[in-house]
């Protein structure tokens, strides 16, 4: 199988009501996928889909040996839990029956000083947390990596820190990566290709195809406001 994942006329309904219907496409290995669009377009229900989560029609196959490692978008945990960020870790270490070895090895690939690491997730800020969850998805060693909005609740120089750390660990693993995010600009210079979701129209291919002032607007449904830099 050439590709991480195949996807064909898959279907998923939320109460009776339909949020995608027939959707088709595959991701190459090593390859990142973003996927894009308004709100309430399906983009979480997708990825649940995608990790036997929430019932579906047509077919999700993923190549054979596949190892997920997935980053919600939020933990439902309390912040205010006297839980470590290692404690986390150790749990998870635990499920993937990982040495202690890897869970070191997956707190330096994110840059998260197990000193930090140390302290109780309430203590953390928003890129520290977002690492120590990226760092978890890490242990078991992944072939792909499922990431549902990474800078959500993150300032704007925080943002761009952690997109090059996550595509830093990508590249050094030959990771495939399939994430959800609003920032445009990042999605036009990492994505191999983006998948934009929207009720009235979906959008498959290279940013350059994609990322245009035109389809963007029919995706989203509304006029925006549109610079390309050089």
């Amino acid at each position: 199988m050439d590709h991480a994942l195949e996807v064909a006329d898959l279907t998923i309904t939320f109460g009776a009501a339909p949020v995608i219907q027939a959707l088709s496409f595959s991701v190459a290995r090593g390859s990142t996928l973003a996927i894009i669009g308004p709100n309430g377009s399906g983009k979480t229900l997708l990825f649940r889909a995608l990790i036997g989560a929430v019932r579906h029609g047509g077919t999700v196959r993923w190549a054979a040996g596949t190892r997920i490692g997935y980053v919600p978008q939020k933990l439902d945990v309390q912040r205010d839990l006297p839980v470590t960020g290692k404690d986390l870790l150790v749990a998870k270490a635990a499920v993937a029956r990982s040495s202690d070895v890897e869970t070191d090895r997956a707190l330096e690939l994110v840059d998260l000083p197990a000193a930090t690491a140390r302290r109780p997730i309430g203590t953390l800020s928003g890129g520290q947390f977002q690492r120590l969850l990226l760092a978890a998805a890490l242990i078991g060693r992944p072939s792909v990596l499922l990431f549902d909005e990474p800078t959500a609740g993150i300032d704007e120089p925080g943002q761009e820190q952690l997109y090059e750390m996550i595509h830093r660990v990508q590249r050094a693993h030959a990771l495939t990566l399939l994430l959800i995010s609003h920032e445009l600009s990042v999605v036009y210079r990492h994505a191999t290709n983006v998948l934009c979701l929207s009720r009235g129209r979906r959008c498959f291919g290279p940013p350059t195809e994609v990322l245009t002032p035109a389809a963007i607007q029919e995706c989203y449904g509304a006029p925006l406001r549109y610079h390309r830099h050089d």
